[in-house]
């Protein structure tokens, strides 16, 4: 019987014996790691039932591969938790037996309700946040037994990319409440309530009017050279005209444009249904656009009847052009807002041309609404300045 930190150099170093063999962690003490004989390891916890004297049980944690050596040492200090509240993790493993795990829940809550109910870029979002986020310990799980003190500690283990960490537990929490309304957890149960989220940094970038016309220059500079497709950069010229999301551009259809009212009619979109305003530039673009036979996109793709998928490699050796490297597509649709706000729009109305649902979404331009007060302040304190400073006939005043 060896005695060592379990950590994954100790498990890589067990050879198999003759018999079963067994390394016991020398920091916390009943977890262990078993090695067959034909090479397979196992993490467990052995633990007594009734004190002191009572009978020694073992309780597999899982095997090594579909567990890592930290993941296993988390779920041993669970099970050994159990054992310190009086409780025995194999008889509460057997009476979970026949109730249902996370994983097999969370899968048929993605096909149920995401799949069913959301629309399709949403379910894919939350697929892949499932496959990338929820841990196999987590998935193994009695659902009803999961715990807030797990739900935490797998959204602080994701500290270092909050913004991911936070839309797991945004999913988490879904679940939690469809596992509440199917019967599966007691009402008002949330495992996810009360877990804080990371603070996110917003990531906010304007053109500035230089920045614009360098990008313009880019463009007509790859129209010229012939290294983006006509389709690329006309994407780009009405993502900049339009201030509309990626998305609404990339998969628009000829359907959808209305050129006698100057509007784009979306069916679908983030927010709905929705309509987006044409101005003389946008509609130009579109009108210069080719339609290609039996391609209901706007956008048309490399493959027959697609619209075009990725505007990333385009759109990055514009920037390179335009020196412009640290701007993303995304920004367009900033510098649409931020246009307008310097215009005098009313955060209102810009949040009517960008189809935001919420007003605190559009508050972020706020502090960009001040540039025309500022201009008008200026121009009258200039005019009041000019006008104290020029030559006037002053009377004395006599005794």
């Amino acid at each position: 019987m060896a005695v060592a930190r379990i950590s994954k150099r100790t498990v890589d170093a067990a050879r198999a014996q003759t018999g079963d063999s067994y390394v016991w962690d020398r920091e916390l003490s009943g977890f262990g790691l078993k090695v067959t004989p034909a090479g397979r390891k196992v993490y467990l916890v052995q633990y007594r039932v009734g004190g002191r004297k009572g009978r020694t049980r073992r309780v597999t944690v899982g095997p090594h591969g579909t567990l890592t050596a930290d993941e296993a040492r988390v779920e041993a200090k669970r099970l050994l938790g159990q054992v310190a509240a009086g409780l025995d993790p194999a008889a509460v493993r057997q009476e979970g037996k026949g109730r249902p795990a996370l994983g097999t829940l969370l899968d048929q809550f993605l096909v149920d309700h995401a799949e069913a109910k959301l629309k399709a870029s949403t379910a894919g979002e939350y697929r892949r946040l499932a496959r990338l986020y929820v841990p196999a310990t987590l998935r193994r799980k009695v659902v009803a037994e999961v715990l807030r003190s797990d739900v935490a500690r797998l959204h602080l283990a994701m500290k270092d990319k909050p913004y991911q960490a936070n839309r797991t537990l945004a999913l988490l929490s879904k679940f939690f409440n469809w596992c509440e309304k199917h019967g599966n957890r007691s009402d008002g149960s949330n495992p996810c309530r009360h877990v804080g989220k990371f603070r996110e940094r917003r990531h906010e970038r304007f053109l500035s009017a230089q920045e614009l016309a360098r990008l313009g220059a880019g463009v007509v500079d790859a129209e010229q050279r012939g290294t983006a497709s006509p389709f690329a950069i006309g994407a780009i010229r009405l993502l900049a005209f339009t201030g509309a999301r990626l998305s609404e551009i990339l998969t628009l259809r000829w359907a959808h444009v209305d050129f006698d009212n100057a509007c784009l009619r979306l069916p679908v979109s983030k927010t709905g249904q929705k309509s987006i305003y044409l101005n003389a530039p946008a509609l130009a673009v579109l009108r210069s656009l080719p339609r290609l036979e039996g391609n209901p996109w706007v956008i048309p793709g490399e493959h027959v009847g697609a619209h075009l998928v990725n505007l990333q490699k385009p759109w990055r050796r514009i920037r390179k052009v335009a020196d412009l490297e640290d701007v993303r597509i995304h920004d367009l649709r900033h510098s649409f807002a931020s246009v307008a706000a310097a215009s005098g729009q009313s955060l209102y109305v810009i949040g009517s041309l960008l189809g935001h649902s919420q007003p605190q979404t559009t508050s972020r331009y706020a502090h960009l609404s001040a540039d025309p007060l500022r201009a008008a302040n200026d121009a009258v304190g200039d005019r009041i300045d000019n006008t104290m400073r020029s030559p006037a006939i002053v009377t004395p005043l006599g005794r």
